[in-house]
């Protein structure tokens, strides 16, 4: 065949391209596993840092297996909630099969829209008491925010807090996950089941049991973060109304 032919050309640049799409499937499936039970493992330990079992760093220096096994041993049940507060199903907790339920996105869209939509909630034993935990999702400013909120036995006491977000501005916005400071807010606070909103991040000093103060020169991540976690408070309050 000429190799300097048209029809050449286009073969050769086919089996290059079939070669290299091959080659991306096959690193895809042969890494996806260990993809997956990151994700499993650094969702859990944010969990994990919301109750106050661990700090992050803790977290990342015991490693996936080992955090699997903390939740594992504190977890007391986990299980899923309809938008009237009632469960749903049992979430599988354990050690070798832990179920969480992801896709906080699409269940973000879903409570917007005044839609139904699973919400899962964790109950941690500690010191002989219940630590509850939920998550939380919104728009920061460059991007998606979430994290996980802990309560107490009363079912309006925070525990703690825990965020991560996709980019936001390092220093400032980057503050909701990098300044523990900005989390410690959160413990001892409370969430006014009575009101609305149930919370709120606020600029210029946090005055009420309900509030927090914002970030300082991160303005619009604050508001967001804020709107976040009012918005899945307000979908889980027929469920701590209850209890």
């Amino acid at each position: 065949m000429n190799t300097n032919s048209n029809v050449y050309t286009v073969i050769y640049s086919t089996l290059i391209v079939v070669l290299v799409a091959a080659l991306l499937a096959f690193v895809a499936m042969t890494l996806k596993p260990r993809q997956d039970a990151n994700i499993k493992a650094e969702t859990i330990s944010q969990m994990l840092c919301a109750a106050q079992f661990y700090t992050k760093d803790e977290c990342s220096a015991m490693g996936n297996d080992k955090v699997l096994e903390a939740y594992a041993s504190n977890i007391r049940r986990a299980f899923l909630i309809d938008e009237k507060g009632d469960s749903l199903r049992a979430l599988n907790t354990d050690v070798k099969n832990i179920e969480l339920q992801d896709g906080l996105k699409a269940q973000n869209a879903a409570i917007r829209k005044g839609k139904s939509a699973q919400l899962p909630v964790y109950i941690f034993g500690k010191d002989g008491r219940e630590i509850t935990v939920i998550p939380c999702y919104g728009a920061g400013l460059w991007g998606p925010v979430w994290g996980y909120l802990a309560f107490a036995d009363d079912a309006k006491t925070f525990v703690g807090a825990y965020f991560d977000h996709e980019s936001e501005t390092p220093g400032l916005g980057a503050k909701i996950k990098d300044d523990p400071d900005f989390r410690a807010q959160f413990v001892g606070k409370q969430a006014d089941w009575a009101s609305s909103p149930v919370f709120a991040i606020v600029k210029g000093g946090a005055a009420k049991a309900s509030e927090i103060d914002a970030i300082t020169g991160a303005t619009m991540t604050s508001k967001g973060l804020g709107t976040a976690v009012n918005t899945w408070l307000e979908a889980y309050k027929p469920y701590f109304q209850k209890k």
